[in-house]
């Protein structure tokens, strides 16, 4: 995909791809950055397997982070409403010079015979169903697990996700230990060979992906996944727990080399690369090809110590939302830890996964010299007029004219809010604009005010009125102890930007989780009539 789109005037029309073109990138392993660059819920409705959800309203903040070489080969796609073309262009702003936008949109996908896919994260969660079908990995119904705790059996359960999810709700009496964590720790927490382990998640994928990894790595208790997670749980009619904190226990020095050694042993298995820190040097300078650099360990380990240039992704969540850190399919992953474990398990299921996949070897502790979290690079913002939270409160009260636009996530708008303050989607402004007041002066905000400041050149063109950015954003508004409010009290756009998911939280209904595992058991099939995955289980 030579052909350049760098330079464009804004009349001119942009280079196209067909769904050939981009199936046989796919096929042959070249790099491409298929990017769906509408908001989560509408991508999550329907998209091609491999188009990673990239929303046009981030793209300053997310580009140079996600798509490092500048002249990858980028194909950006919507249902044709017009995104896909101004993102190509925002795309060629930032210094891009390969960027084409997809012919036909998803429906053009689908009428040139390409397989349409539901949902978020969609090739982890169908390679997750593949992994158990050629795998067989064991598993118990919700019913089985929870006579194993009625009868006070030798069985503990442990949950892959995040803590943060963890926490939201969990399997009564389990211990948060999030999969890349698994096989470092599992000999900690459970020393009896004889003790049965349990793992869950909130669906299927995880609990799948961790109890195979215990599987793999020879972990010599009897191990099964909890079928189904949480979800197959509460259909089953079974209470879960709430804000539980119990997390993994610290690691002695036997079992973290016992578990490094099969660890490596898998990692051997399932032909991943070694590489060193000069390789790694080699590779920043992202010439010919695309070069991600994870640290897989937890954030808090990360922030204490880690190397230069590599990105806090901790291993499980990277097998299970790959495309949204690497959304360059076909390009390099590069992964780091301190202990020979969780890079080498979480690069085994990558590499299954068809990617080209190394990790760091001969690694000193010295080496984990910065600390602090991560910083990503973006697009310097333009410069604008600031307001001070303190001085827009002074203006509310005073009665001033004086519109609040809020460019914030829908979740976080519906917690909580300046007063007044209308909620918009950068990527509808110009059609959701009519919803909101005429005012002599706007002020913008969202989290941080960073998304907001580069929509301020947006307002001003569009209203010809005083546009200001509120400093530190909503943050800084609720640090101050300012006046909030909370609810759905003024929507100007749709809250389309992320994708009610089935399986979390505590409120879904019965009939939205029976259809998301419904959808999970069909992924293989659908991998099938896709054919361009390229997944292979050890």
């Amino acid at each position: 995909m030579s052909q350049t789109a760098a330079s464009l005037p804004v009349n001119q029309s942009l280079p196209r791809r067909t769904h050939a073109e981009v199936r046989a990138a796919l096929l042959e392993g070249r790099e491409i950055a298929l990017l769906d660059v509408r908001e989560e819920d509408p991508h999550a409705q329907a998209h091609p397997l491999f188009a990673a959800n990239f929303p046009l309203a981030r793209i300053e903040l997310d580009a140079y982070a996600k798509l490092p070489r500048r002249d990858v080969a980028i194909v950006t796609l919507d249902d044709g409403e017009g995104l896909a073309e101004q993102a190509a262009r925002r795309f060629i702003q930032l210094g891009y010079t390969d960027v084409a936008v997809f012919e036909g949109g998803v429906q053009g996908w689908e009428a040139a015979g390409g397989e349409l896919f539901r949902d978020v994260n969609v090739p982890s969660k169908a390679f997750g169903e593949l992994v158990e079908a050629e795998r067989h990995t064991p598993s118990l119904a919700a019913e089985e697990v929870q006579a194993l705790l009625d009868a006070k059996a030798d069985v503990v359960i442990v949950d892959a996700r995040r803590f943060d999810e963890y926490q939201t709700m969990n399997i009564p009496g389990s211990t948060s230990v999030p999969g890349a964590e698994l096989v470092l720790r599992i000999r900690e927490l459970v020393p009896d060979p004889a003790t049965r382990v349990v793992v869950n998640c909130a669906g299927r994928t995880r609990s799948i992906i961790g109890t195979q990894s215990l599987v793999n790595a020879g972990i010599p208790n009897p191990v099964a996944a909890l079928r189904n997670g949480t979800i197959g749980w509460t259909l089953a009619g079974q209470a879960l727990e709430r804000g539980a904190d119990r997390r993994f226990p610290p690691v002695s020095a036997q079992t973290r080399e016992q578990a490094a050694q099969a660890a490596r042993a898998v990692a051997d298995r399932a032909g991943v690369q070694r590489a060193t820190l000069a390789d790694v040097d080699r590779w920043r300078s992202q010439n010919g090809r695309s070069s991600y650099f994870f640290d897989v360990r937890t954030p808090e380990e990360y922030e204490a110590g880690h190397l230069p240039g590599f990105r806090p992704v901790a291993g499980g969540q990277l097998v299970q939302e790959t495309e949204m850190v690497a959304p360059v399919r076909g390009g390099r992953i590069v992964l780091a830890d301190d202990d020979g474990v969780r890079a080498n398990m979480t690069a085994s299921w990558l590499a299954q996964m068809n990617w080209e996949v190394h990790v760091l070897d001969g690694l000193d502790a010295a080496e984990f010299r910065e600390r602090g979290p991560w910083q990503p690079a973006v697009f310097p913002p333009p410069s604008v007029r600031r307001i001070l939270p303190e001085t827009l409160a002074r203006c509310q009260v005073a009665g001033e004219d004086v519109v609040v636009l809020d460019f914030t996530t829908g979740a976080n708008y519906r917690k909580r809010h300046i007063p007044g303050a209308w909620f918009l989607l950068r990527s509808r402004l110009a059609e959701d604009f009519a919803g909101v007041p005429r005012a002599a002066r706007y002020v913008l905000t969202c989290g941080s005010s960073q998304l907001a400041q580069y929509v301020v050149p947006e307002v001003q063109a569009l209203t010809g009125a005083e546009v200001l950015l509120l400093d530190g954003g909503n943050a800084a508004w609720f640090a101050a102890g300012l006046e909030e409010e909370s609810g759905e009290t003024h929507l100007a756009s749709p809250l389309i930007d992320r994708y009610r998911r089935p399986y979390e939280g505590t409120d879904n209904p019965r009939e939205a989780m029976q259809g998301y595992l419904d959808w999970e058991f069909g992924l293989v099939a659908q991998l099938g009539r896709d054919g361009t995955h390229g997944f292979k289980v050890i």
